[in-house]
């Protein structure tokens, strides 16, 4: 058996670590940062603490807040040229999988010339980018722990991906505290998008023992505490294990990739600007049925984790973690395919051939191609 699995980043996880941002980054001898995020965690008050800190540190600091959901090429290029000569040493994303993602992008191309777009695709650095340290505020993208960013080519209305291990923040720092003030749509769709990165890490052709252990147990933990999280405002204790659940999965598809849910998404995330939680609750119960014959023991593994009753057969269980991936869907108030703003039946061939010239298509259980996509876009849009 052989098998690379690779984790750059240091974690640290306690509530109200925004007010020891400064002494982490004084420990990792940054003076100079630029701060990443976007206008809603400005709104809600999340960077008071964190300016605080860094003040008392001597840390100086500049901010930008424009980052967008989906973040958009045009706006990593032109935050980088603006800051290009401020004598920044490194970055501190705040905020979900959006400012983490630019960010990534933006300390790539404060040591590299041209623009994003030139970096698309895997191992396309020729340097170190600055160094990042990541403050996550939803549980869902995990990506404070991974080593690639996606980012909308607006150009093209396409989700490109950047992949380098290099791409990961030096640094992630969880602070339980700060998903208490998630709206209950956004904690719904991160959290299901953090069950889709365990799920397909787990079932894609690149799960290894090291994913497999660390999926399955966000799928555990997500089971438990995503309805709980969303439902019950004060229950602290679910959305700290949310929290974990995102991580870990974060960790493990960071390692044996995402897969054709997310070629799917990232292909409408791009054409309409879907959120990406969203366009991933959709289609996740859609294309885990298309797999299940692929890998009826991997499916009933993850159907197990969902809570399906353990004495049924392999087949039997994976039909019954469809019935469960629908329902929590429905509960937590996940919109249909056709209720999603800008979707046109005119689009879906374009939608199922951006599908298939994803990165991740490569690694879904079941071999794909362009009719497949069609066909699971038109069963999502008629369901």
């Amino acid at each position: 058996m052989n098998f690379p699995f690779v984790l750059p980043t240091k974690i640290v996880m306690e509530p109200g670590l925004r007010s020891q941002v400064g002494q982490h980054l004084q420990e990792m001898q940054l003076t100079r940062i630029l701060i990443v995020t976007d206008p809603g965690i400005e709104a809600a008050g999340l960077l008071s603490p964190i300016y605080a800190s860094l003040e008392h540190a001597g840390i100086s600091f500049k901010v930008t807040t424009e980052v967008k959901p989906n973040p958009r090429s045009e706006d990593c290029n032109r935050i980088a040229n603006e800051y290009r000569g401020a004598d920044i040493e490194g970055l501190l994303a705040v905020g979900g999988g959006s400012a983490i993602d630019a960010a990534k992008a933006i300390a790539v191309l404060m040591t590299h010339e041209g623009v994003i777009e030139d970096y698309e695709g895997e191992n396309t650095l020729v340097t170190d980018p600055l160094p990042l340290v990541a403050i996550p505020t939803t549980a869902g993208t995990g990506s404070e722990v991974t080593f690639f960013s996606v980012i909308t080519d607006s150009a093209r209305q396409y989700k490109m991906s950047l992949l380098d291990v290099r791409l990961a923040p030096e640094l992630a720092l969880l602070d339980t505290e700060v998903t208490a003030q998630l709206p209950p749509a956004i904690a719904a769709a991160t959290g299901m998008d953090a069950l889709t990165h365990a799920i397909e890490a787990y079932t894609g052709k690149m799960a290894n023992p090291i994913s497999d252990a660390l999926a399955l147990h966000a799928i555990r933990l997500i089971s438990s505490n995503l309805l709980p999280a969303v439902e019950e405002r004060d229950n602290h204790g679910a959305r700290e294990q949310m929290m974990v659940a995102s991580l870990i999965a974060g960790m493990a598809f960071g390692n044996a990739d995402i897969a054709s849910v997310h070629c799917i998404s990232e292909a409408i995330g791009g054409m309409y600007d879907t959120p990406h939680g969203v366009a991933n609750s959709i289609f996740l119960p859609f294309i885990f049925r298309h797999n299940c014959d692929a890998d009826l023991e991997r499916h009933s593994q993850v159907a197990f984790a969902l809570g399906v009753d353990p004495q049924l057969g392999e087949a039997d269980a994976a039909r019954a973690a469809v019935d469960v991936l629908f329902n929590m869907s429905q509960r937590l108030g996940i919109p249909k395919f056709s209720e999603v703003a800008g979707v046109q039946e005119a689009d879906f061939h374009s939608i199922a051939e951006k599908s298939k010239q994803n990165i991740s298509d490569a690694s879904n259980a079941k071999e794909m191609t362009v009719d497949s996509y069609l066909d699971i876009i038109r069963q999502a849009y008629n369901y």
